[in-house]
Parts: structure tokens; sequence; C-alpha cells
């Protein structure tokens, strides 16, 4: 029973051995390694040995890009405004030995070098540049932070603000200041497109005003033409017909109700030619009778008679 016992304490005791002997470092991962209290050797991923109760194995290192997060801290700006500022940092561990030995708690540091460097870069500028100008401070944080903690084995990859929160009355006069300005430019792209209408109006009168008096001219013309045309056609059919005396003496005395017509003839003047085509066609009808009379003399001009004939 004793033996029993005393092989079971044995192979237990190998077990543990073999335990410390041998370990298996995941990757992605670092493990550094004392001997005797000094530092010996860092272990890579993969299956390893390391000699039991004189070597030791410290905590693993993450060597993937980790993310930290930074409550809201107030920082003055150039111009005397405290403002919030919730900031993400981004940092890769590089190099484990220097991560164990050379800071006590990496995590605590980068945090406070955090906030005395942004209060550095946004002391220098003013509320409205540190709300407008967020990618040039990430990259003087960023660069500020990897300077310094290079020697720690941290690489600091990205800086972000999360968050710049001025104070409440600041937010207000922003917003205020904002809808002005809004108001602003509302007011001057209406009174633009006002302008713009009645420019668009004036030169849509303007040509319809030059098109009307165009076709006014257009119309003129042709009628003139037309009317040209007409006296024309009317004189060659007056010539090539041969008429006589008697048939225009006709026609004349046509033309004289036309004379008289409109309310605003109140005196009719007889011309001295009626007595002549009156004798004209009195010799015509003469002559067609058979008499063959002379026709006679005009006479003289009669004097204006009142009223209408």
């Amino acid at each position: 029973m004793g033996a029993v016992i005393a092989l079971a304490v044995v192979v237990l005791f190998a077990l543990f051995v073999a335990a410390r002997t041998i370990r298996i470092i995941p990757q992605a991962r670092a493990g550094v390694v004392e001997r005797l209290g000094r530092y010996h050797r860092t272990l890579d991923p993969g299956l390893t040995i390391v000699i039991p109760f004189i070597d030791k194995v410290k905590p693993l290192v993450d060597l993937r890009e980790q993310v930290v997060s930074f409550p809201p801290n107030g920082v003055i700006t150039a111009d005397n405004v405290t403002v919030g500022i919730d900031t993400v940092l981004y940092f890769t561990i590089t190099d484990p030995k220097a991560v164990t030995y050379e800071v006590a708690n990496p995590l605590q540091a980068i945090e406070q070098l955090t906030v005395t460097t942004l209060r550095n870069v946004i002391g220098g500028l003013t509320l409205e540049d540190s709300l407008t100008s967020r990618d040039q401070i990430n990259t003087q944080l960023r660069m500020v932070l990897d300077d310094a903690t290079g020697k720690w084995g941290i690489r600091i990859n990205r800086v972000e603000l999360k968050a710049v929160d001025p104070p409440a009355s600041i937010q207000e006069a922003m917003e205020k200041q904002m809808r002005a300005e809004r108001d602003r430019r509302a007011a001057i792209l209406n009174a633009e497109g006002l302008k713009q209408s009645q420019i668009l109006t004036a030169e849509g009168e303007k040509t319809s005003a030059v098109l009307r008096a165009q076709g006014s001219k257009e119309a003129a013309i042709l009628r003139a033409e037309g009317e040209a045309k007409a006296i024309d056609t009317v004189f060659r059919a007056i010539h090539e017909g041969d008429p006589d005396q008697g048939l225009l003496s006709y026609q004349y005395l046509q033309m004289l109700p036309q004379l008289a017509q409109g309310e605003a003839n109140k005196i009719w003047v007889i011309p001295s030619e009626f007595s002549q085509a009156l004798g004209n066609i009195g010799g015509v009808l003469g002559g067609g009778n058979g008499g063959g009379a002379r026709p006679s003399a005009p006479a003289p001009s009669t004097p204006p008679v009142d009223g209408a004939p």
C-alpha cells in the first residue's frame, strides 16, 4: 500500500514538473522568461521548454492592436473656454521585454500622457479651431505619444477625438450664430432668385416686344405689297380693257358716297369734276339714243353745302 502511494506521488510530481517544463504560447502572444529573477529570454508562439523552479514565465503579453477609451477631460482652449474631450487610443505592443520592465502600468501611463499632451495641443488653439481641426489634433497627439511610448515598447497607431463638448452656454451661442448665418444665406439666395426672375421677365418682355414689332413690320410690308399688287392689277385691267370716258365717269360717281361716310363729316364739298362727270354720262346716254349731242362744258365749282349728302 505504501508503495502504491509513493508511486502515485512520483507520478503526480512528474506531471507537475512536465507542466512546468513544457509551455504552449498562443498565437499573437509573447512570454517573458526570468531565470533566477533576471530576464532570460522571450517566448514566441508555439511549444517551448523551460527549466522548472529556475525559470519563471511572467503573464503573457498580448501583441494584437488594442483599443482603449479614456473618460472626458476638461481642457482649456487659447480663448479661455473649457471643453470636455473624449479620446480613443489604438496601440500595439511591439517589445514585450520593454513593456514588462520599462513601465509599471502601461494603460495608466498612456492615459496620463494623453491628457497632458491633449492639454498642450488644445491650449494653443481657439475653440473654433478645436472643433474644425480634429485631423490636425489627432496627428499631433499621435506623433507626441508615439515618440514618448517608443521606449516602453508600445507603438501608437491612431488617436481619435470621439467628442469635443463646449459648455452649454457656448453651444447655445454657436447655434444662434449658425441660425443667423443660415437666415442670412437664405435671404441672399432669395434676393438673387428674385433678381434673376426679374431679369428673365424683362428679357422675355423685350424679346416679345421685338417679335411683335417684327411681326407688325412684316405684316405692314405684306399689306403694302398686296395693295401695290392690287393697284397694279387694277391698273393693268383698266388699260387692257380700254374703258371709255363714260365708264370712268360712272366709277367716279360711285366713289362719291364713300367720301361722305363717317360721323365726323359735317361739311361735304362737291368737286368741280362732278359736273363734268355728269356731262360725260349724259353725253354717253345721249349718244346711245342717237342724239350725238356734244358734252356740255364743265360747270363752275359749287360752294360748300352744310349737312350730310
